[in-house]
């Protein structure tokens, strides 16, 4: 009877809304993270897909063309921008960052452009919303560290103002 318990206990505690879990991974799948955690009380769901981007990667990596042109571009940005890292404007969420208000149009910001404080520099987008990435201070684009449609990180560096 003991074992009956212990089953039921865990059955209970185990009530897990499966319609919230396929909710959060279409949410994974829409906007390209790795991963989602969501927190109602002393329950917490978390929904992860760390199996299908380590396999990203590894399939990336024995292609010879994108290995060498991979390797060297971050190489460059890295090493101008390393002394700037201070002066690094950072993605303040994770999402997709587009340098284009709009296919087809011309970038925000280039490099060498002079900024004014509130100048928009580029939008990253996040579970559908753009958010504005605006210049913080006056300056001169000294880099770009990212492409157009990029996914970026929280913290990520995306362009270094002088």
């Amino acid at each position: 009877m003991a074992d009956n318990r212990g089953s039921t206990a865990r059955k209970s505690a185990m009530n897990i809304d499966a319609a919230l879990v396929r909710e959060l991974a279409d949410m994974l799948a829409e906007t390209g993270l790795t991963e989602i955690e969501v927190e109602d009380g002393d329950r917490k769901i978390r929904v992860s897909r760390g199996a299908v981007a380590a396999a990203t990667p590894v399939a990336a990596t024995p292609v010879a063309v994108a290995a060498p042109a991979a390797a060297p571009a971050p190489a460059a940005p890295a090493a101008d921008a390393g002394p700037d890292v201070s002066k690094a404007i950072r993605s303040p969420m994770v999402g997709t960052a587009y340098l284009l208000p709009e296919p087809g149009a011309a970038a925000y910001v280039k490099t060498g452009d002079a900024v004014k404080a509130g100048d928009t520099l580029l939008i990253v987008e996040a579970m559908k919303v753009m958010n504005p990435i605006t210049a913080p201070r006056d300056g001169t684009v000294g880099a770009i560290l990212i492409e157009n449609g990029q996914p970026v990180e929280y913290d990520q560096p995306l362009v270094v103002i002088s």
